[in-house]
Order: structure tokens, then C-alpha cells, then sequence
């Protein structure tokens, strides 16, 4: 019985919450339409403008009872405060002709404008911060307490996030995050397999965006995280397109765990995926960025797990989407960035040698040998 009380108090809670976000939100939305006109219109546009200034007043009443018991929005209370004031002195000069006339109100439009767009700017940052802060406590609440989640719902949730990541580094936003543990719990919904395939692609791209958004607090933790094995264990497309992402961000350092937890060779493997030759496509795209940035150890580990004669088997079949891609795996060695000059020269050898006893045919090795040997760098 306390424990139904219990719910039922907290799903109150939260919904309440919920309302006052949504609340926020339409207030902000009328802010940044009536900051958009103040900002566009004449200032000696009178009638629109007071048709404006009149919505910005209302606002002021309607929201009060929102704002003044959050700390967190107690400066936009203050701003809209001011934002009234401001509207009372244009409102009470009388009209004029003259230039003082038309400089004064140019610059009571002005700072109209100034003030309106911090109150914009402070309503949009706790916004994101609910939407962060309520999106963390989802996926806690899901994995702890196996509490049920609309799917749809929780989706929608991290595309917000996403979104909030995308605006670029804050570091406001930076703090919240690290204090949040968002990216521990996003990792806790892509290593679970009980979670829909849907759910997990999704945390793995939240985790990826994470990355891209601060390579230097979030490339650690996928690191000494279990992200890796988990984009791996999973071996679908979005999860490979993550891997693949995250080789390109976070470069050798990534290419050489995925080398040391036997990761290159689960990736050479999956070339040969017969249920979905998307996933062989995604798998080819992982390994071409191994090439780039892959270490001696981590190109030796492909070639090792039989990396050429798949290339070669692969070619052979004749799928547009794998010609010449023997080539094109040696040009992101020549070019790449992980092996020295005479790594390279001795892996281009190697791969020559592979070509010999790899192929059914003495032309099929010389055709690809001459596009190795033509279609690189010497």
C-alpha cells in the first residue's frame, strides 16, 4: 500500500513538473516571436508594436506564479520586471517628430530587444536543463527500477537531447552533464539486450553525439566503458555507423582498444554477413577508418583475421558497392596517419603477397595487384 502511495505520489510529482515545463515552453515560444518582431519592425511602427508590447505585459502577469518559486528562473523573473518597465516608458512617451524623439525611442526599442533575447536565451537554457535532468532520471528509473517507459515517449526524449548537444559546447550545459551521469546511464540502456533494438541504437548515438560534444571529459569514458564491445555485440546498422563515428573522433586511441579487446577481427568478420549486405557495407566503412588510423598492431590484426581475401571474395562477387575495394583499403593505408612510411611499404607488400595465394586466378591477382599498385600513392 505505501509503496502504491508511493508511485502515485511520484508520477504526481513528475507530471506536475512535466506541466510546468510545457508551461516554460509556451512562454518562450511567444517570447522568441515577439523578440523576432521587436527586432524586425520599425520602431516608429506604433501599432504593431504596442500590439507587442502589450503581449510582453501579459506575459509578465501569467508567468509570475511560474517563476517566482524556481531558483533557477528567479533572473528571468527579474528580467521581465525590467522588460515591464521598459515597456511602460515607451509606452508612456508621447509621439514626436523630431530626432531626439525618434533617437530615444530607437534606443528604448533597442534595449527592448537586448532583454528580450536574454530572457529567451535564460528560458531556452532551463528548458534544456529539465529536458536533460528528466531524460537522465528516465533511463535510471527504467533500469533500476524496470519501471515501464512508452518507447515512443523515451525516444523523443533523446532526439531532445540530441538536440540540445547540437547547439554546440556550454559550459553551464558541460557541468550538468558531468553532474547528471547521463552518459552512465545511456551506456546502462545499450549493454542491456533486454532493451528493444530501437532504444539501444538510439543511447548509442546519444552516446556518440556526448563525444563529439566534449571529446575531452567523454572520449575517457567510452574508452574505459563498455560502448565498444556493446556496438559490437549489437552488429546492426546504426551500430556500426556509431563505431564508425567514433573511430573517426576519437582516432588510434580507439583503434588501438578495439585491437586489444579482439574487436578488428569481430569487424572483419561481419564482412561476410549474408542476412544483410548493409551491415558488410558498414562493416567495410569501419575498416577503411581502421586503415587511417589504425597502428601496425591494429593493421596486422586485419590482415591476420584474412581482411584481403574477403576484400578479394567480396570483389569477385561483383557488387558495385565493393568494387575496387581491395584499392581502396590499401589508398587509406598510403594516406593514413597510424604507420610510418616503412610500415606502410612492408604492408603494401604483404598485401601483394596475399594477392598471389588469395585469388582462383593468375589474372584476377594481376588485375588487382596493378590497381594496388597504380591506385596508391608510391
Amino acid at each position: 500500500m505505501d509503496e502504491t502511495k508511493t508511485a502515485g505520489a511520484t508520477a504526481a510529482a513528475g507530471g506536475k513538473r512535466e506541466n510546468q515545463v510545457q508551461q516554460v515552453l509556451n512562454i518562450l515560444e511567444t517570447i522568441k516571436k515577439v523578440s523576432k518582431e521587436l527586432r524586425s519592425k520599425s520602431s516608429s511602427d506604433s501599432v504593431d508594436c504596442n500590439s507587442h508590447i502589450k503581449t510582453l505585459m501579459e506575459l509578465q502577469t501569467q508567468s509570475e506564479s511560474i517563476f517566482s518559486v524556481d531558483p533557477h528562473l528567479s533572473s528571468v523573473h527579474q528580467r521581465l520586471s525590467d522588460l515591464n518597465e521598459l515597456i511602460q516608458d515607451v509606452l508612456d512617451s508621447e509621439p514626436g517628430g523630431g530626432i531626439r524623439w525618434f533617437v530615444t525611442r530607437l534606443v528604448r526599442f533597442h534595449e527592448l530587444s537586448r532583454v528580450s533575447s536574454l530572457i529567451e536565451s535564460e528560458l531556452q537554457a532551463w528548458v534544456d536543463r529539465e529536458t536533460i535532468l528528466n531524460l537522465t532520471k528516465t533511463l535510471y528509473q527504467i533500469h533500476y527500477s524496470k519501471a515501464s517507459s512508452d518507447e515512443e515517449i523515451l525516444l523523443q526524449k533523446m532526439d531532445s537531447f540530441r538536440e540540445i548537444l547540437s547547439k554546440g559546447f556550454d559550459i553551464n550545459l558541460q557541468e550538468l552533464l558531468l553532474k547528471s551521469g547521463i552518459f552512465s546511464n545511456l551506456e546502462r540502456i545499450l549493454r542491456n539486450p533486454l532493451f528493444s533494438t530501437r532504444v539501444r541504437e538510439r543511447s548509442a548515438i546519444a552516446i556518440k553525439e556526448l563525444v563529439l560534444y566534449n571529446k575531452d571529459v567523454f572520449v575517457v569514458l567510452v574508452l574505459i566503458g563498455q560502448t565498444m564491445k556493446s556496438l559490437l555485440s549489437m552488429a546492426s546498422i546504426s551500430s556500426l555507423q556509431v563505431l564508425c563515428s567514433l573511430i573517426k573522433a576519437i582516432k588510434s586511441p580507439f583503434v588501438d582498444e578495439l585491437e586489444s579487446s579482439g574487436g578488428i577481427s569481430k569487424i572483419v568478420d561481419l564482412l561476410h554477413y549474408s542476412e544483410d549486405s548493409e551491415i558488410g557495407l558498414m562493416a567495410f566503412n569501419c575498416v577503411l577508418e581502421i586503415g587511417y588510423f589504425g597502428r601496425k598492431e591494429s593493421v596486422q590484426a586485419m590482415l591476420n583475421a584474412g581482411l584481403i581475401e574477403k576484400l578479394v571474395e567480396l570483389q569477385r562477387l561483383g557488387s558495385n558497392q565493393f568494387t575496387g575495394c581491395v584499392v581502396k583499403f590499401t589508398i587509406q593505408l598510403e594516406i593514413g596517419e597510424g604507420l610510418r612510411q616503412r610500415e606502410k611499404r612492408s604492408f603494401k607488400q604483404e598485401i601483394l603477397e596475399t594477392l598471389k595465394k588469395g585469388c582462383v586466378s593468375e589474372a584476377e591477382a594481376a588485375t588487382i595487384a596493378a590497381e594496388v599498385l597504380w591506385g596508391a600513392s608510391p
